[in-house]
């Protein structure tokens, strides 16, 4: 039976030959992750029902990365919580602040996910992982379940193929295809269904595009209410992935099948509210603002930052803005020291801050104050995401965001000298 990638690591994870859409499948994760403001939650949901230990310990993993910096009282309290908890559970892998990194990003530099590999996660943003051609499903309120039985019940989605051609025109990027393709699919103008589907990308665009530019795309979807986005399989450390398995068969079902021109595409801006809010940033250039961000799970890979570096080389921030930069990993964080770009960041008067979520996290570390302006590349931007419910948060590219910090408003990247670096 043809099989699409998704249906394929569904089917070996169940233990099955094959599956189709709709079928209900209790699959076997390689990995559980848990962040860790949920630890707490977990632990004690588990205790009220009698579970003292979890399944398959090993296969754990919880990872600090929203509230790196235990700036409350509260927090320094959760901090040691969840370390007796991580000892108590017996968890294989425990990675305290400064340890690891991002949870959306570190566990594929550290080839704890793999391509084919079926995980479970608490947080819905484990879509990244389908950069380099893995199925993580967002368990949510119900890793309990997860962590107590070692499954859950789900269901086999459809899958929508997005076939990406041409290429990007300079000053446009990834970020900004995910901002474009989240609004058309809200819209309806593309005709097809995206609610609990994956989305496959797929054609020769996908061949030559980065792991930063993949894992920014999966990511700006995910707000958007798809179950997963897939890439064909990719060794995140280089090397070709013995994995050719995962890719769907030629003859495959797909719900829905479209096709982008890369070329055509103008860079974008997400106006508050939501990712799928794009429009093209002409309608905002010159939008003063207070507040810039590069990081968050989304754009926090050190290709984004060398964008960040080339458009910032010789440039200061600009007065009336507070430029937060935060690495995914520490191994990121190291290689931007190593190479003297977190230098030249502090020069230009950017705040660096640790690895992990950054101001993403509801404004732990750099929130933004009352009728403040932002240009973040976060993962969404509801309503007081990082800080005063008033606040407006708009979201770009890390070059849109690298030139707005220092021109001092939303600027198009297209103007910058460097917009033919990609990303």
């Amino acid at each position: 039976m043809a099989m699409t990638m998704a249906e394929k690591i569904l089917a070996r994870a169940s233990g099955l030959a094959s599956v189709k859409p709709g079928d209900v499948i209790t699959p076997d994760p390689a990995l559980v992750i848990l962040h860790d403001g949920y630890v707490e939650t977990a632990h004690k949901i588990l205790t009220e029902v009698g579970y003292q230990r979890i399944t398959n310990p090993e296969r754990v993993m919880i990872i600090v990365d929203h509230q790196v910096i235990s700036t409350t009282p509260r927090a320094i309290e959760q901090a040691r919580n969840n370390r007796r908890i991580g000892a108590q559970w017996q968890v294989g892998h425990y990675y305290d602040a400064g340890r690891g990194g991002h949870g959306h990003i570190y566990p594929m530099e550290a080839g704890l996910v793999t391509p084919g590999m079926f995980l479970f996660a608490y947080d819905m943003h484990c879509t990244n992982f389908g950069a380099i051609g893995a199925y993580a499903m967002r368990a949510g309120p119900d890793i309990p379940t997860v962590l107590g039985t070692g499954t859950m019940w789900t269901v086999v989605p459809h899958t929508l193929r997005v076939n990406l051609v041409g290429k990007f025109r300079p000053g446009v990027h990834a970020r900004d295809l995910g901002f474009k393709l989240s609004s058309d699919l809200a819209a309806g103008v593309l005709g097809v269904e995206f609610d609990y589907r994956v989305v496959e990308f797929a054609g020769p665009a996908t061949k030559s595009m980065p792991l930063a530019s993949r894992v920014a795309l999966c990511n700006t979807l995910t707000e958007l209410g798809v179950i997963n986005t897939l890439f064909p399989p990719m060794s995140p450390l280089g090397s070709a992935p013995d994995a050719n398995w995962v890719e769907s068969d030629a003859n495959a079902h797909f719900e829905g099948d479209i096709t982008l021109d890369l070329s055509e595409l103008a860079p974008q801006v997400a106006l508050p509210g939501s990712p799928e809010k794009a429009a093209d940033i002409e309608t905002v250039i010159g939008k003063r603002i207070d507040h810039a961000y590069l990081g968050a799970c989304g754009s926090s890979m050190y290709d984004d930052f060398k964008i960040a570096a080339e458009i910032m080389r010789g440039q200061k921030v600009a007065p009336n803005v507070r430029f937060f930069m935060v690495p995914g990993t520490v191994a990121i964080a190291k290689q931007l020291a190593d190479e003297g770009l977190t230098q030249q960041f502090m020069d230009a008067g950017a705040i660096i801050l640790p690895p992990g979520c950054g101001p993403c996290a509801g404004g732990v570390g750099g929130p933004m104050g009352p009728g403040e302006v932002s240009i973040s590349t976060a993962a969404t931007n509801g309503a007081g995401r990082m800080g005063a419910k008033d606040s407006e948060c708009y979201l770009g590219s890390p070059a849109t965001v690298a030139l707005s910090a220092i021109t001092g408003g939303i600027s198009d990247p297209r103007q910058s000298a460097f917009a033919d670096m990609a990303v």
